[in-house]
């Protein structure tokens, strides 16, 4: 097992290892007294992993409930975030007690804006069961849910008390939600690390889960409230946000952001904000690896929710240019001109 250690304004751990979900009571122990646990879970992890943490936590002194509601991107909203409210009242959790997010990025995200605002603000921990969550939204401490005009639009920054990945919770994973975790560390093997884009392609999963979480961490350290540097772990977010939102959500999160990373270095080097055009290599890496690329969507459909990008400050919107393989750097573009880049990216 690896332990790294975040240090933000709640600073905590976070566990990587085989089998750890069995030991997440005795994990928790070890940092917290007993207390009352809300798990909450999609139906489908609870099917599968729900009993087996419940019974360490149980079997540690924590007395736990649970929460499930459907899985997948739609229950993302402001609906489920209401009823997991009211549940976590009617079983009296206190200020002293916790909320363990058990399951992938919507798990995480959901969970996390619950408990950043349940009481205002009560512990939790992250447990992923995606390698798209174990790479990238379970570190960090953004939490949130989708609005109809797009997403992650409503949430809070709250940070958990511990995070725990067990990354053999992987092998009961599809092939697309496998390429969802793949394509969010090309991400960060594109932003910072180029060597680690071939340990994603040889599925070396301990070694890019290390990798994501120091480079992430590093990240988060230095731009907890994600006004400067941060952003850059956005690379092909605006694009790809746009695409899961036209598709009402049929182009999950990781597919999205792979066509993203494609349509913004193509676009950013067609503008001349680069030399370097990084598209030819992301189309190959991907492609070869079984991402689809096509773009089904025209510049002004793409453009209008990428006109609710969070990268945008005043009149300018902070797009992630690639200069080379593993290092990029942010550049502010007009609104008026995003339409133009989004028009630049698309062949």
């Amino acid at each position: 097992m690896k332990r790294f250690s975040v240090t933000t304004s709640r600073p905590y751990d976070i566990l990587v290892g085989e089998n750890l979900l069995p030991q997440v009571g005795a994990l928790l122990g070890e940092q917290l007294a007993p207390c009352k646990v809300s798990l909450i879970t999609d139906s489908r992890v609870n099917g599968i992993y729900a009993q087996v943490v419940m019974t360490s936590l149980m079997e540690n002194g924590f007395q736990v409930s649970k929460i499930v509601f459907p899985e997948g991107e739609h229950s993302k909203n402001i609906t489920t975030y209401k009823n997991v409210l009211e549940a976590l009242s009617e079983e009296n959790l206190s200020r002293s007690d916790l909320i363990v997010a058990l399951g992938g990025g919507v798990v995480g995200d959901l969970s996390g804006f619950a408990a950043a605002t349940y009481l205002r603000g009560i512990r939790y921990i992250q447990v992923p069961t995606t390698y798209l969550a174990a790479v990238d939204s379970s570190v960090g401490g953004k939490t949130g849910i989708n609005l109809l005009t797009g997403k992650n639009l409503a949430g809070a920054f709250w940070q958990p008390s511990m995070v725990i990945c067990d990354y053999r919770t992987f092998d009961t994973l599809e092939d697309a939600e496998r390429l969802n975790g793949a394509a969010e560390a090309i991400k960060s093997g594109m932003i910072m690390e180029a060597n680690l884009i071939d340990h994603v392609l040889a599925r070396d999963y301990e070694h890019v889960i290390g990798r994501c979480v120091s480079i992430k961490k590093s990240i988060v350290e230095a731009d907890e409230r994600d006004t400067g540097m941060r952003q850059l772990l956005n690379f092909g977010h605006t694009i790809g946000h746009s695409l899961e939102k036209l598709s009402a959500y049929k182009i999950p999160h990781g597919h999205a952001v792979a066509r993203g990373m494609v349509v913004e270095s193509r676009a950013a080097f067609r503008m001349g904000l680069t030399d370097f055009d990084a598209s030819p290599f992301l189309t190959e890496t991907l492609q070869t690896n079984g991402f689809d690329l096509r773009i089904p969507y025209s510049r002004e459909e793409l453009l209008k929710y990428a006109l609710n990008d969070k990268k945008i400050s005043g009149d300018n919107i902070a797009m992630v240019v690639p200069e080379v393989i593993g290092k990029c750097r942010l550049q502010k573009i007009p609104l008026s001109e995003l339409g133009h880049f989004i028009e630049c990216g698309l062949e």
